[in-house]
Formats: structure tokens, C-alpha cells, sequence
């Protein structure tokens, strides 16, 4: 079958208008000159719908028309729709192709064949590639005796040839004439044919295509002088798709300020390992990695007829070798192994046979008979290692065989042993038997590579290493903090060539090299200085078509390779590091996480031995410790930092995540001050010196709210001295801070003149007080300034209360009917001087000294990004969470089952549970006001025996939108 390609048509002759139908017919339908067509189909289908053309208006004239859409049939019919009524009968009609999609200037060799036969003519261009383009002009064509190829002579004065286009450039070979070769030396001899300007049996087009310098998959193309590599798709840049736009772990992505969420990493760099999807979990404490599997769920197994073992196989989000090269780059790994049991034995007794067992390691992996929690080889689970299994006499829990649920749970932290290939569970047979299993995702943390450095003490200090081959493309990377105006970072010397990038002045780096062609230089000039004891980072790379260098997060500066000369990068001497083969100009200071071609150098343990040379670098804050938000503090560690957030109102592995929740009009959170002692014992004793240390000169108090609620008390902070300091707003919607510093004298009231704070919106106030002085300043607003008429001291403070005030015996009867009225909205990282009350009610509600009363919901009310109203928020109470455990069975989420009869059965007791959770919240707010003093009574979720377990999510999982909500 041959496919006809149509972009167009010329007409002739005298159809006014006409209409092109597309069909598989076996000529050219309608001798009559139509006046209209109007269709396009391929087959009995409409392919393109097209207006009606337009025909000529007399018999001389051509008229051209081009379809919107090529239209690719395998013939085509014209439909005449009217005619003119002067003239002939006729319609001569010709189509043309469209252009050929592949480019054809690309240097590449490409086919082109024509055939004639009965007068017509066919073109079609690399007829072996699956792209290949055909054409066939319905105009006859005729060979005469000459054929010309490439051009018309200059001297041929005749019309048989006539260049219409320009003259060929290039190359052409393997000419076929009606099925013969022609023999280019023949014409060369001129015993067939002439030629000229012409060079026979050489094409001096260069391939640079052949063999391809794009790596990692980047097509190439090329022009007559220079090729180029699409790195688009590829995940790698460069002239020659080389370098990697992916950083190496999450470690390295979370100190560019980056949070939890899911990163490309390419765990080798340039290397030939592709990059992978992983979820980045970012901490306080540690970046984990977490790669997933087929199967991180709780799933029940239950005996099948048959069925003496069940054999579970993993499938990982990430190839084997990314597996592999993740597990070697981290410092520790962890995957969590749990198996809940009901008279279903584990391993029985390590004398014996192990009734289970799982495949870890690389590949398939090997047969592991150990338990999470215990040692490789023990067979026993973490229970047999502590010593307190429920039966003494076994090494795990569920060997006992008990008629309750029991567990045996535990990470598997030996490397080698992971990642868990499968499972292969064998005592679930018996009748009553039951078990549920869980193997959570690969976890790693802890980059080796990352943080593996060298501190260089003296210029004429260095470390080496082998040789470094980067013969036709290099790229190295690295970290470096230094208070010195120059030094070489690196060296590496050939008999002529050498690779070298040093630090020239305390501004400027310099990479410079040579091949064979002379040296070539590139710069990079800072604006701020360099040896500033800050981290920097350098990333050099050299290929066959440029050199390029790259100096934190400044423009890259570039330097073209000659077109013709030596590309080869020969080297043969050591590699140096931190200076030079002559012990001159070497660098002090310290460099980090050296790479080259994506292979990090272990610094560290070559310092062990290096006179001069001390391995590690201290010192992380200078350079990452901006990283820490909202007076979040950096602390340093051997490998890295992490910032303390316990001065701060906000959490979060960078203190950036703001602590919010929603207050109903009951609701109560009170912090209590130091309490001395003696008012313990003896209320009517308060000598000064009790309360010396609690006496305050000034505050800093900041927070952020949202509510529709005017009048409203904010934030109360009371005295054992009938002082207070109150924040509020009155009916008008304005900010009013409210000071009594002296119980003798009346309460002195600062009002602001922003208006309409109670419009649901997001606000942040920031009050500062200096003895007398005050400021206050309301998001972007103007900062306003009071004064106070007071003494300036706040004596005795006693306690700090959000929401409604319950003990108001010292407040004026205005304020107490306010403190009563309680809050409806949203407070958000409240502080008061070093002291963050929300964030201690919310994170830490047993171990600080916070009351709360009321409901209390966490939530991200507070975040600016959020649009909705505290009131159109959606609360996830605690009892939504909560149950009460039998048996020592786990709750979790959810559960994959074998049984859709039991699935059915948990969709009703669910529905059960809801219902009775919604009667009873619903209940517990209208009763409220009755225990809001009483004792925290928790929402407990009744047990199901047939469906006792529910899924642990995930740490990525865990959804920070759902607020928590705590009943007192």
C-alpha cells in the first residue's frame, strides 16, 4: 500500500469551485470543472475538515490552495460542486507534498531515491528509516539524455539544465542509475561523464556526529562547523550533556535551604546511574531518603486450602544499581520488618528450622533467619535479644503460638542485608491461624559523601591521589572555606598536558588546562571576597567542545575548544590536592565533598596519614546557619548543623513552619511563670525578693491572628501583683495593647489606628516595650510609638493566658466581661520574650507547664499561603485517632485483606465507628462548658476483633493540613 502525503493543491482550467474528498479509490475521480470541494477523508473516515476552494476564473490562470492540516491517504477524489457557466468543461488539478519532517543539513549520510514509471514520478528519501518521506507528483515527467547532479555546469549555455535552486553542498555517494552502479573513477578519468570543482573519493564534511560525544542519551546533531547535543530531556547540561542537573542526596538539597518533598537524585553525578525519584524526609534531627516499594502496608494472610507458605517479592520505585549506590553513600540504613501473629510461629527456636524467613542484600539477595531489632544470623527476634519475649523459653513473640495477637517488630539496620527482596511466611496453614505483615520503605541517612573533607594547615601541605583520566570530558565539584588570598585546590601534570584550578586572588578562581593546544584559561571574578571562612562551591567541566566553570551561584564563564587541534587530555603524574608537585602556592583551608566525574575522593581517610593534613572540617554555621529562620539558632555538628527552634515560635527542620491553631469561644491555654515556692505555702507572704527574678523592664511580644470576632481578647499576661499587660481587639476593630504596670493607678490603653483587624484575614502584630517606651506594628503598617506614664516595670508576673480568661478577679470590669467572652479564631506563633506558649501547648503538652481548657485544634490557619477563614477549615479531632488497643494490637490506618467478604464487614464497622463519633463529638461540645475544668477524658474508638489493625502511614505521608484537636 502506498501512503500519499498532501499539503496542497494547484488548480487550472475553469472549475469555480471544488472540494478535495480523500478516498481509497483507484483514480482521480470527476473529468467535469467543479466549482466546489468541501471534504477530506481517509478511507470512509473524515480526516480534515477544509472549506470549499474556490476555482479559477478563466482558463489561464493557477490558483494555489493549502490544507490546514496535511491530509495522508492513499488517494484522492475531487468532488466538483458547481461551475462556471462560460468556458470549457475542464479541471486539471495537481497536489504537492509536505516538506520532509527529519532535517536533512544534519551532516548525516541520507537516501533519495526516484522512480519513474508510466510517466510518473516517486521521490522517497531514507527509505530504510522508520521516518522515511514519500512523494508522487501526478505530473508526468520524461528522461532526456543528460542527467545532472549537484548543480548545472557554468559553461552550458543551454536550457537543458537550468538551476531553480541552489547549487549542492556537500556530499554524495553511491550512485544508481536504472539499477547500475555508477563508477565514480570513471568520471573522475572523464571516461563517463564531466565534472567540476569537484573532489572524487574524499567527502570533506567531518562527522562529528560519529561516534556520538553527547552522553547519558542526548541526540546530536550537527552544521558544517560544530555539533550540537539536546540535553533537554536527559537530566543532565553541558556542551556535551555531561553534568548532572541533580544534586547527589537530600543532604545536599536540604542545605540549599530546601524542605520535605520529593527530589530527583543522581547518586553519581556524571556517572552512567540515571537519576531517581526518592522522597526527601527533612528533620530536625536527620535527612532521610525514602525509597518505596509495591507493598508498604499492613497485610493479612489467612490459611488457604493448599497453602503450606506464602512468598511475597518487593518491587522498588528505584533500578537495582540506584538501590545499591544509595545504600553504599549512606551512613546508615533502615527498613522496618513487622509480623502480627495469631497461633502462627516465626522461627520458632534458633536450634531449628526457621518456619520464616526473608532474601535481603544485592540482586535477589541472601537468606536472612533473623527478625527486626535482632542480630544477622541470630534467629531471633528484637524480643529474644532484650530478654523479654512473652515466653522465655523462645527467641520471639509470636513462637509462644498464643491464641492473641502478638507482634515481633524491629528495623533491620545491617546494610548489607538490605534492601528486603521478599518474604517467605510458612506457619499460616493451621486453622486459626492468622498474621499480618508490614515491610516499610528503604530509609537513608547520612551522606558520606557530602560531608567528607580535609582541613589543609600548611602551603606546603597536600594529599594525592592516582592519576585522574578524563581524556575527552571532566568534570570536578567541590566545597571550599578559606581565609587565605590564594592557593591551588588542584593539580594534575602529563609530560605537556595538565588540569589545574586554584584560587588566584581573593576574588577570583581560575581553571586552566592544556591538551596539546597551548594552555587555556577560564575565570570566574567574585564581587564579595572569598576567604571569608564561608563555604564555596567550584564546578569545573572540560569536554571536546568547551571548558566551563562555575563559582557558587554566580553566571557560568565559558571558553570555546579550538575547531581543529588535540582533544585528548593525557596525564600520567599523581594527582594533587590542596597543592602542587613543587610544594608551592598550596591552598590553606579546608576542602569538602571532592568529585570527579561523579567519584568522590575520601579525603578523609587519606588525611588519616597525611602529615599537615587534618581530616573533617568544622565549622558549618558560618556558611548554613542563615538557614535557620525565625530566631531559630545554628548548631554546629561534626558532619553539618541543625537549627534549635526552641526559642522560636516556629518548628520545622529550619524553624520555617509556623505553629497555628483554631480557638473556640471556650477554649483556654494558660502558661504558668515560675511559681516560688513559699506562695505555696503561705499566699499572704510575698516579699520582693520572691519576684526579683520575674520582674520585667520590657517584653518583645509578637503573634499572628485571624478571626471575625471585635471585641476580642487576644493574649492576657496577669501579675501576683494586680498587673497585667493585655492585647485585644475593641468594637471599632483596632489593635488595643491595654498596660497596668502599677495596681494604684488607672490602665493606660495604646491604640493603634489600623483599621479593620477583624476581617478574617491574616494579621501579625509585634509589640516592643522598653521601660516606658512602646512600639507597635501591624503587618507592613507604619510602626507607631507610645509612651508610658508608669514607673516601667512589670512586677510578679504570674502567667500568660491565650483565649478565655477563668480567674479575671483582677481585671476591670470591661476587660473581665471581655476575658470572658472567650476567642473564636485563629492564633499563630505567639511569643513572648523567649517563650512560645501555642508551640508548648500544641508539641509539648505534658512536659511544659500549659493548662489547656476547651477544645484546641492544631492547624494552618496561620500560614499566609492559606486563603480559607479559620472557620472554613477542616478540624481532625484527636478521637478520629485515638482507640483503645486489646491484645497488644497496633492501630493504624488501613490493611490489605485476601477477603472481600471482610472488606465488607469493615466498611460497616467503620461506619459504625463514625456514627458513633459524630453523636459523640456533637455531644461533647454542647457539654463543654460542664468539663472544661475537669479531668482530659479521651474519645477512645471501640476494638474490632475481626479487623484489629490498621496501617502506620508513612512519614511523607503525614499530612500537616489536617489540624489535631485536644479535648479537656
Amino acid at each position: 500500500m502506498k501512503i500519499v502525503v498532501c499539503c496542497g493543491a494547484f488548480c487550472r482550467e475553469q472549475a469555480s469551485v471544488f472540494y478535495p474528498d480523500i478516498k481509497a479509490l483507484n483514480q482521480l475521480g470527476g473529468s467535469p470543472q467543479s466549482k466546489d470541494i468541501h471534504s477530506v477523508t481517509v478511507g470512509s473516515k473524515l480526516a480534515i475538515g477544509v472549506n470549499s476552494f474556490p476555482g479559477n476564473s478563466n482558463a489561464d490562470s493557477v490558483v494555489h490552495y493549502k490544507l490546514q492540516q496535511p491530509a495522508i491517504a492513499r488517494f484522492i477524489r475531487l468532488i466538483p460542486l458547481d461551475w462556471n457557466p462560460n468556458g470549457r468543461i475542464g479541471l486539471r488539478l495537481e497536489t504537492y507534498g509536505c516538506p520532509y519532517s527529519a532535517s536533512l543539513n544534519d551532516g548525516q549520510w541520507h537516501s533519495v531515491e526516484l522512480n519513474s514509471r508510466q510517466g510518473r514520478l516517486t521521490i522517497t528519501v531514507d527509505k530504510e528509516e522508520r521516518d522515511s518521506s514519500q512523494a508522487s507528483p501526478s505530473f508526468p515527467v520524461t528522461v532526456e539524455s543528460h542527467l545532472f547532479f549537484g548543480g548545472c555546469p557554468v559553461e552550458d549555455g543551454s536550457q537543458k539544465c537550468r538551476n531553480l535552486f541552489s547549487v549542492f553542498q556537500g556530499c554524495m555517494r553511491l550512485f544508481t542509475v536504472d539499477n547500475q552502479n555508477l563508477d565514480l573513477i570513471k568520471v573522475q578519468e572523464k571516461q563517463l561523464g564531466n565534472y567540476s570543482n569537484l573532489q572524487i573519493d574524499i567527502c570533506g564534511i567531518i562527522d562529528r556526529c560519529s561516534p556520538s560525544p553527547c552522553e547519558h542519551g542526548g541526540p546530536c546533531s550537527q552544521s558544517w562547523t560544530v555539533f550540537h547535543c539536546n540535553c533537554s530531556d536527559s537530566g543532565y547540561s553541558g556542551a556535551t550533556c555531561h553534568s548532572s542537573v541533580y544534586e547527589q542526596s537530600c543532604e545536599a538539597y536540604k542545605h540549599n535551604g530546601n524542605t520535605s518533598g520529593h527530589f530527583y537524585i543522581d547518586v553519581d553525578g556524571s556517572g552512567p546511574i540515571k537519576p531517581q525519584l526518592v522522597y526527601c524526609n527533612m528533620t530536625e534531627e536527620n535527612t532521610r531518603m525514602v525509597i518505596q516499594h509495591n507493598n508498604t502496608e499492613l497485610t493479612r494472610l489467612r490459611p488457604f486450602t493448599g497453602v503450606n507458605q506464602y512468598s511475597i517479592h518487593f518491587d522498588y520505585s528505584s533500578e537495582e544499581e540506584q538501590l545499591l549506590a544509595v545504600i553504599k553513600q549512606s551512613e546508615h540504613c533502615e527498613q522496618e520488618l513487622s509480623y502480627h501473629c495469631k497461633m502462627s510461629r516465626l522461627l520458632n527456636t534458633p536450634e531449628g528450622s526457621p518456619l520464616s524467613w526473608w532474601f535481603g542484600g544485592p540482586g535477589t539477595g541472601r537468606v536472612q533467619t533473623y527478625w527486626g531489632g535482632a542480630q544477622p544470623g541470630s534467629q531471633q527476634c528484637a524480643c529474644g535479644l532484650q530478654g523479654d519475649c512473652v515466653d522465655l523459653q523462645h527467641y520471639c513473640n509470636c513462637d509462644a503460638d498464643r491464641m492473641e495477637w502478638t507482634e515481633d517488630s524491629g528495623l533491620l539496620t545491617h546494610k548489607e542485608s538490605l534492601p528486603v527482596r521478599s518474604l517467605v511466611l510458612g506457619d499460616i496453614q493451621r486453622p486459626g491461624s492468622e498474621a499480618v505483615y508490614r515491610v516499610g520503605p528503604l530509609q537513608c541517612h547520612g551522606d558520606r559523601n557530602f560531608w567528607n573533607a580535609a582541613f589543609f594547615d600548611k602551603e606546603t601541605s597536600y594529599l594525592h591521589f592516582p592519576t585522574f583520566h578524563g581524556e575527552l570530558s571532566a568534570d570536578i565539584s567541590f566545597l571550599f572555606k578559606t581565609m587565605a588570598s590564594s592557593g591551588v585546590f588542584l593539580e594534575n601534570l602529563g609530560i605537556k598536558d595538565f588540569i589545574r584550578i586554584e584560587l588566584s586572588s581573593s576574588t577570583q578562581v581560575v581553571f586552566s588546562f592544556d591538551v596539546g593546544n597551548g594552555p587555556l584559561e577560564v575565570r570566574v571574578e567574585s564581587s564579595f571576597p572569598l576567604n571569608d571562612n564561608r563555604w564555596h562551591r567550584v564546578r569545573a567541566e572540560r569536554n571536546v567542545k568547551e571548558a566551563s566553570l562555575r563559582l557558587d551561584e554566580l553566571p557560568v564563564a565559558t571558553q570555546e575548544a579550538p575547531a581543529d587541534g588535540h582533544f585528548h587530555l593525557q596525564l600520567n603524574s599523581q594527582l594533587f590536592i590542596g597543592g602542587t608537585a613543587s610544594r608551592q602556592k598550596g591552598f590553606r583551608g579546608c576542602i569538602r565533598s571532592l568529585q570527579l566525574n561523579g567519584v568522590t575522593l575520601d579525603l578523609e581517610e587519606r588525611a588519616k596519614i597525611t602529615p599537615g593534613v587534618q581530616p573533617g572540617c568544622p565549622g558549618h554555621c558560618s556558611s548554613y546557619g542563615s538557614l535557620c529562620q525565625n530566631h531559630g539558632r545554628c548548631v554546629e555538628r561534626a558532619n553539618g548543623f541543625h537549627c534549635d527552634c526552641n526559642l522560636s515560635a516556629y518548628t520545622g527542620v529550619f524553624c520555617q513552619t509556623e505553629v497555628s491553631a483554631s480557638f473556640k469561644s471556650g477554649t483556654s491555654v494558660s502558661y504558668t511563670f515560675k511559681e516560688p515556692y513559699e506562695m505555696s505555702r503561705n499566699s499572704s507572704a510575698l516579699p520582693s525578693s520572691i519576684y526579683s527574678d520575674m520582674t520585667l523592664r520590657g517584653e518583645n511580644v509578637s503573634l499572628s491572628f485571624r478571626t471575625n470576632q471585635s471585641p476580642a481578647l487576644l493574649l492576657y499576661v496577669s501579675s501576683y501583683y494586680r498587673e497585667y499587660l493585655a492585647v485585644l481587639i475593641n468594637k471599632h476593630d483596632k489593635l488595643e495593647v491595654r498596660y497596668k504596670l502599677d495596681s494604684s493607678r488607672d490602665t493606660e490603653v495604646l491604640r493603634s489606628k489600623v483599621r479593620n483587624l477583624a476581617n478574617g484575614q491574616l494579621h501579625t502584630v509585634s509589640i516592643r516595650r522598653l521601660t516606658d517606651s512602646v512600639s507597635v506594628q501591624i503587618d507592613q503598617n507604619a510602626r507607631e510609638d507610645f509612651n508610658l506614664t508608669s514607673d516601667g516595670e512589670f512586677n510578679a508576673i504570674k502567667s500568660l493566658v491565650l483565649g478565655r480568661v477563668h480567674e479575671s478577679d483582677d481585671l476591670d470590669a470591661d476587660l473581665s466581661r471581655l476575658a470572658s467572652l472567650g476567642f473564636t479564631g485563629c492564633l499563630s506563633v505567639v511569643h513572648f520574650n523567649t517563650i512560645s506558649p501555642l508551640k508548648e501547648a500544641l508539641l509539648r503538652p505534658n512536659s511544659s507547664p500549659v493548662i489547656i481548657t476547651g477544645p484546641l485544634a492544631q492547624s494552618n490557619c496561620g500560614s499566609a499561603a492559606s486563603a480559607n477563614s479559620y472557620s472554613a477549615e477542616n478540624t481532625h479531632h484527636l478521637s478520629d485517632q485515638s482507640g483503645s488497643v486489646g491484645s497488644g494490637v497496633p492501630l493504624v490506618n488501613s490493611i490489605r485483606i485476601d477477603s472481600a467478604l471482610i472488606g465488607g464487614v469493615i466498611a460497616v464497622v467503620i461506619f459504625v465507628i463514625v456514627t458513633a463519633l459524630a453523636i459523640t463529638a456533637r455531644f461533647l461540645y454542647r457539654r463543654k462548658d460542664t468539663y472544661r475544668n475537669k479531668e482530659v477524658k479521651r474519645v477512645n474508638q471501640e476494638d474490632s476483633q475481626d479487623f484489629p489493625f490498621n496501617n502506620q502511614a508513612d512519614s511523607q505521608n503525614l499530612s500537616t493540613e489536617n489540624p489535631k484537636e485536644y479535648f479537656i
